[in-house]
């Protein structure tokens, strides 16, 4: 079995540089959101707490200049300014980082997938805009479903020549908040922030894939435990949309995981390095296989490194894949892999992974720890 020190030398898949340039005005688009229902008001008000951020935009068709009237109260640097329905243009002027929560919520027995047909075209709206008013905004979206409004934005952004496939998020934190915080549960850790999970896939329902056996705690894959576990991490919303009775979905937490990512963006866009963060980006590592969007563990800032490896396997990650959860005995041999010539400043990657026993180690060599890096 792989140790966490063999897993940590796997290098990045995609390289990009790093810039210096200060990151600070960050828009909010569908800041509005009703009370109890909406995204935009808790995370607005956490943005507003962010050192990082100098300038807040919030825009949304109704309530902006409310939220931004009462934010603005908070005790800290960032100036604050809300824009009605007919001011998204000038909302977006000057926007270096763009967080789209705008869309409707979800209610009890309603699947990421029945928010389609009405969050799709706000997403594609607000995405022209962007492309428009800010295209070298970094988009960071949160409106579901995820997996297919990320696709959705590049597919406008792409159309109006301004796609730029390291500047586009979709944002999964909440599921790698939730991953920590449930097995902390389970394990009785203090401080589950201090050990995440890095869950891989998508950001709904069984595409959500909690990489357990990295953790190194003492819970047995094959348990039930294992099996409620892994479940709740994927269906996490719909604990919180039952429990709030028809009232809304997983606001307050969801808020939370996309100030959580922002932050970590803006930290490594100015400069910070190490940063690793998943999320739902568009990945050149199964394209091959017909899978163009992907959330793996995104590496803000670190040093080059581009990896060629045998990436069919991940087909056998999915035909297989009730056997990944459950750790199946069924025995897979690591591809030898071979690197591009990278920057001499990451001489120590340069390593031959050891033969891997299961499935599911395969399926974290070929995902989280074939790292993105994506920054400026």
């Amino acid at each position: 079995m792989l140790s966490r020190a063999a897993l940590r030398t796997i290098p990045t898949a995609r390289a990009f540089s790093t810039s210096s340039s200060r990151l600070t005005k960050v828009a909010v688009l569908g800041a509005g959101g009703e009370y109890l229902r909406g995204i935009g008001q808790p995370l607005s008000l956490l943005l507003k707490q962010d050192k990082l951020v100098s300038s807040l935009s919030l825009y949304d068709i109704r309530g902006a200049p409310g939220v931004a009237a009462d934010v603005s109260h908070v005790d800290t640097p960032s100036t604050v300014k809300g824009y009605p329905q007919d001011k998204l243009s000038e909302a977006l002027q000057g926007v270096k980082v763009v967080v789209i929560p705008a869309g409707v919520p979800r209610k009890p027995g309603m699947s990421r997938d029945d928010l389609f047909n009405t969050n799709a075209g706000i997403v594609r709206d607000l995405a022209q805009a962007v492309a428009d008013n800010a295209p070298d905004a970094h988009i960071l979206i949160i409106s579901n479903p995820v997996n297919s409004t990320v696709p959705i934005a590049a597919e406008v952004l792409k159309k109006a020549g301004k796609f730029d496939p390291k500047r586009l998020f979709g944002v999964t934190t909440l599921d790698v908040v939730r991953a920590a915080r449930f097995l902390s549960e389970v394990d009785g850790a203090a401080t589950p922030d201090q050990s995440p999970v890095t869950v891989v896939g998508g950001h709904s329902g069984v595409t959500i894939v909690p990489l357990l056996s990295q953790i190194g705690q003492s819970l047995q894959p094959d348990s039930e435990k294992w099996k409620a576990l892994v479940n709740r991490i994927q269906y996490g919303g719909d604990e919180v949309v039952k429990a709030k009775d028809g009232a809304g979905s997983a606001t307050l937490s969801m808020a939370y995981a996309a100030a959580k990512f922002t932050n970590q963006l803006l930290r490594a866009l100015n400069g910070e390095k190490g940063i690793v963060a998943p999320t739902f980006v568009k990945s050149p590592l199964y394209e091959k296989e017909g899978v163009e969007f992907f959330s793996s563990a995104v590496e803000l800032g670190v040093c080059a490194s581009v990896l060629v490896s045998n990436a069919h396997l991940l087909t056998l990650v999915y035909r297989f894949r009730p056997m990944v959860l459950q750790r199946s005995t069924l025995l897979a041999t690591s591809p030898r892999l071979s690197r591009s010539s990278s920057t001499s400043a990451c001489p120590s990657s340069r390593r031959t992974l050891p033969r891997v026993p299961s499935l599911s180690l395969v399926l974290e060599y070929f995902t989280v720890h074939l790292r993105c890096k994506i920054n400026k």
